[in-house]
């Protein structure tokens, strides 16, 4: 397996195509989801434990598996259950930072306005899994919702003959009400409808396969989402003072979630693209998995990119609004200043994606595809609603109330301009 260098200016229209057209894959799958979801939606939790036998190879008992949480927290091996303690305090700390506070603010013409803050009711999370252990998951999508207040938070998990104890551990350690045994879309569909066991939510938040964002692609407009995600992607921007071995480091950690992983570095040094390229051969050899960081790496939209200039760099990695952003340079304030596209960024060499991943404290549930140009990853606002409040005075109104009534004739809308003139002749007669 090689990486070649190419050159920025040079791609072509495909290869710009394969950049910046990312997609999170969901078509080939969306016909049979919304069956999926059709069928939990009517036949409830009969449906969930055909789909569970059928894509899980797991006959399911009991759906709620909650206790379960909690004992495999109990009996996990303390080291492993004090790590997930740091990490859920430390994305705990960073959220709690991120709670807005009410305010309300007068005005000297009379007008008193003000916004407030409340968690959405109920969520739900869903946390990949089933054999597989995502502890990490389950922290970044329950702990903001629980420091937000929502008073009722529901994770979905898929089944498996031993869900990972290190994934329920965390569930509980995260401080999740409720815990249900069912993945895919299945999973998404009873959270978004409700069964006879899982109850409906008003949200629903986590990262998943395909199957998973193509069904909350279609429950859409029934239940709030975060956004539909695809594979895993990052750029690293490094200049020539960059460790070659680190970024190539970055790019295979990356590439091991997912054959469809896009991992870009892109640099304006002729020498760092080609040591970068020479480190990414000898060190993927190491690598456990090693065969899926392969594909990831001749994936069309992976690859070391040479810029004529930083400037040309930074115009790059902006229209890529990449999920992570790595910048290894020696003005990597200055970089970061030109940037505002990027899910989350990690400045310097000591600072790897893998750091927000697990525990630095940010949060890994991040937009892919280009969504960082339009929103960000979770947090606490992601599980917060605003209302507006206001409160006139009597000259507030009168101050005011010739523009409304203008605005409402304009309109055609007499009954909002006739609202404001029975009050204003009210304060002119001194009977309000």
């Amino acid at each position: 397996m090689s990486i070649e260098v190419r050159e920025t200016a040079e791609l072509g229209p495909d290869e710009r195509a394969a950049f910046f057209d990312r997609d999170a894959g969901i078509e080939s799958v969306t016909g049979d989801v919304r069956e999926i979801v059709e069928r939990v939606r009517e036949e409830g939790d009969v449906a969930v434990r055909e789909f569970s036998s059928e894509f899980d190879g797991v006959d399911v008992g009991n759906l709620e598996i909650t206790d379960e949480c909690e004992r495999a927290y109990d009996d996990l091996d303390p080291e492993l259950r004090e790590a997930i303690d740091a990490a859920a305090a430390n994305v705990k700390e960073f959220h709690e930072a991120q709670l807005p506070e009410d305010w309300r603010r007068e005005f000297a013409d009379g007008r008193e306005l003000g916004r407030r803050f409340r968690p959405i009711d109920r969520v739900g999370v869903y946390v990949p899994g089933g054999s597989a252990a995502y502890p990490s998951s389950a922290i970044m999508g329950v702990v903001p919702a629980v420091v937000a207040g929502v008073d009722h938070v529901a994770v979905v998990t898929p089944p498996a003959e031993e869900i990972s104890p290190a994934t329920l551990a965390a569930i509980y350690a995260a401080g999740a009400d409720v815990v249900y045994q069912v993945g895919g879309a299945q999973a998404v569909a009873s959270l978004a409808y409700g069964t006879e066991t899982i109850d409906r939510v008003e949200k629903i938040v986590g990262p998943g396969n395909k199957w998973v964002t193509a069904a909350k692609a279609v429950v859409r407009g029934d239940v709030e989402i975060d956004f539909l995600a695809g594979p895993s992607e990052v750029v690293v921007v490094a200049d020539e003072t960059a460790d070659p071995e680190l970024v190539a480091a970055e790019l295979l950690a990356q590439a091991e979630h997912d054959p469809n992983t896009s991992v870009v570095a892109v640099t304006d040094d002729e020498a760092t693209a080609d040591a970068i390229t020479t480190a990414v051969t000898e060190l993927v050899r190491a690598r456990e998995r090693k065969d899926v960081i392969r594909e990831a790496l001749e994936n069309d939209a992976s690859g070391v990119l040479l810029a004529r200039s930083m400037s040309e760099a930074i115009l790059f990695t902006e229209e890529y609004a990449p999920e992570h952003l790595s910048i290894v340079a020696d003005d990597d304030e200055s970089i970061l200043s030109r940037i505002d596209s990027a899910g989350s960024v990690f400045l310097g060499p000591n600072t790897p994606v893998a750091a927000g991943d697990y525990a630095s404290g940010t949060n890994h549930v991040l937009p892919t595809n280009g969504g960082a140009r339009v929103t960000g990853g979770l947090s606490v606002e992601t599980f917060l609603r605003s209302t507006t409040v206001q409160r006139l005075s009597g000259d507030g109104l009168a101050d005011v109330g010739e523009t409304i009534t203008t605005l409402a004739d304009a309109e055609g809308l007499e009954a909002h301009a006739e609202s404001v003139r029975v009050r204003l002749e009210r304060i002119e007669d001194g009977s309000s």
